[in-house]
């Protein structure tokens, strides 16, 4: 399995035909056919190609990040 540093991730930022990817506790997801995550953007509230881990707290749902394909690991 690939491992993605933080640095990697955010060239997975769903803008400009890229792949988008977000990471949740240590492991990478390809959000990028997801109708909520358009041109990388989540609810205008959390962008593509970072790791959501802290920012999930906050949502008003369940963890659905884990419902999409697993591409990686975050390293470091």
């Amino acid at each position: 399995m690939t491992e993605f540093t933080l640095e990697d991730l955010v060239a997975y930022d769903g803008k400009d035909g890229r792949r988008a990817y977000v990471a949740y506790q240590g492991v990478v997801y390809d959000v990028t056919e997801s109708a909520m995550w358009g041109d990388g953007e989540h609810e205008a509230m959390h962008d593509a190609g970072q790791d959501l881990t802290e920012a999930h707290d906050d949502a008003p749902h369940d963890v659905y990040v884990t419902d999409f394909p697993e591409v990686g690991r975050l390293s470091g």
